[in-house]
């Protein structure tokens, strides 16, 4: 794996979170995948905010918040973005002022979904939320507000869905090298990783040297 030390990095997950295995699972698709060990990374695990994988892009794009001077960052995400609570949580714990454009994605009009979940601790975290019709541009919209707050004379970082940028993949090409290093310490010989696929920031894990099996 590269070195990724010259990065700027905020540390907010206790790595390495656990391989653990799925015996019950493995035993029930036995059958179907005969002699194959299923085991799950536990990123639910990570830190703090709920947990989440996204806290491992989180931890390079608030570096380079932090690096470029930034006193304020922006993302983007549906309603009940997972991503854009955790950004409210780590901006919270690291001294970042939050705002996140959401869109209404799901066409749900009910106070279970807009008011509860993740909505709820947006507001918890101190986000100051701005919320769009489903259709609308959120990352358009969050640079139109970076570009109000500059005038302003803050100091603006904004990341895209998901976190999903260059720098904030830096954070699953750690997780690669995570994965790796606890597979040799734990003598697993891994044949695939299995990964979802939302925004895509998971697919460096196929450069890990190990097959991913991407998920969509």
């Amino acid at each position: 794996m590269a070195d990724l030390s010259r990065f700027p990095r905020l540390p907010l997950i206790g790595l390495p979170t656990p391989i653990e295995p799925l015996e019950g699972l493995s035993r029930h698709l036995g059958s179907a995948l005969s002699g194959v060990r299923l085991l799950v990374k536990r990123d639910d695990l990570a830190g703090f905010g709920g947990g989440g994988n996204k806290l491992r892009k989180l931890e390079f794009l608030l570096g380079a918040a932090r690096r470029e001077g930034a006193d304020t960052v922006i993302t983007v995400g549906a309603l009940q973005s997972n991503h854009a609570r955790l950004t409210a949580a780590a901006a919270a714990r690291s001294g970042f002022a939050c705002e996140l454009v959401l869109t209404r994605t799901v066409k749900r009009e009910d106070a279970d979904y807009t008011g509860s979940g993740n909505r709820f601790l947006d507001d918890l975290f101190g986000a100051r939320v701005h919320v769009l019709p489903g259709e609308a541009d959120a990352l358009a919209a969050a640079e139109e507000r970076a570009t109000r707050l500059r005038e302003q004379g803050r100091r603006v970082y904004v990341f895209p869905s998901g976190g999903s940028s260059a720098v904030g993949c830096l954070g699953y090409a750690a997780c690669a090298d995570e994965i790796l290093r606890q597979a040799d310490a734990m003598g697993l010989a891994l044949a695939n990783i299995v990964v979802p696929n939302g925004s895509s920031g998971t697919i460096v894990l196929k450069n890990s040297g190990v097959a991913a099996v991407v998920v969509r």
